[in-house]
């Protein structure tokens, strides 16, 4: 854990797959392993194609409990003091062991499942920028679709031209994507993924902190 620590050329390959939804949605994407849960968190975001505009939160199953850790932004979750602040908290602390797998969710509401899976730890190509994604499957769905019932039920609207929803729903999905319209549930490429600073998405998600 210490060698992961300290160690700036070392970097975390992880595979990020959603939950509860089929055919599979997933990333496979490269971060310094020095990074902390929140870089973590805007490295998934920005890889998978949410538009970052509701609450968070990782968890990390406890060893031989029925429990997990769970690490957030306090402030973000009811100031919830048991959350562990995602800002100050380097992933090589609770993240150590390919093939270890932690939990995150997005949107409470809605509840987005995602499965992160450290596959590797590798070594940090010389002239290389991290991160990156490297691979994935299948567009992300739409924001405030409604969670996976929502998600397939807008799916079955838009396959249909004649569903008495279906310019409603099409004109909905300007403003609920992520850098591709017409929405194409089988589209991704992972050239296409822009990462933001985290530092600078710090400061628009927590002014004056």
């Amino acid at each position: 854990m210490d060698t992961n620590k300290q160690n700036p050329d070392l970097i975390y390959q992880f595979k990020i797959t959603l939950t509860a939804i089929t055919p599979l949605i997933w990333r496979r994407i490269q971060v310094p392993a020095m990074y902390s849960f929140w870089e973590l968190h805007v490295a998934i975001q920005d890889a998978m194609g949410w538009l970052d505009c509701h609450l968070h939160t990782f968890r990390i199953p406890e060893e031989h409990e029925n429990r997990f850790i769970e690490i957030g932004s306090p402030s973000d979750v009811f100031d919830d003091e048991t959350i562990i602040p995602e800002h100050k908290t380097p992933l090589a602390q609770y993240v150590t062991d390919p093939g270890q797998v932690i939990k995150y969710e997005y949107d409470f509401g809605d509840g987005w499942l995602h499965e992160v899976l450290l596959e590797e730890a590798l070594p940090k190509t010389k002239g290389a920028r991290f991160p990156k994604c490297i691979d994935g499957e299948r567009a992300c769905p739409p924001e405030d679709c409604g969670g996976p019932p929502g998600y397939y039920e807008l799916l079955e609207t838009l396959q249909n031209p004649e569903h008495e929803e279906y310019e409603d729903s099409v004109d909905w999905l300007k403003n609920h994507l992520k850098n591709y319209h017409p929405f194409n549930p089988d589209e991704f490429s992972p050239s296409k993924v822009r990462f933001d600073n985290p530092k600078q998405r710090w400061k628009i998600s927590h002014p004056g902190t």
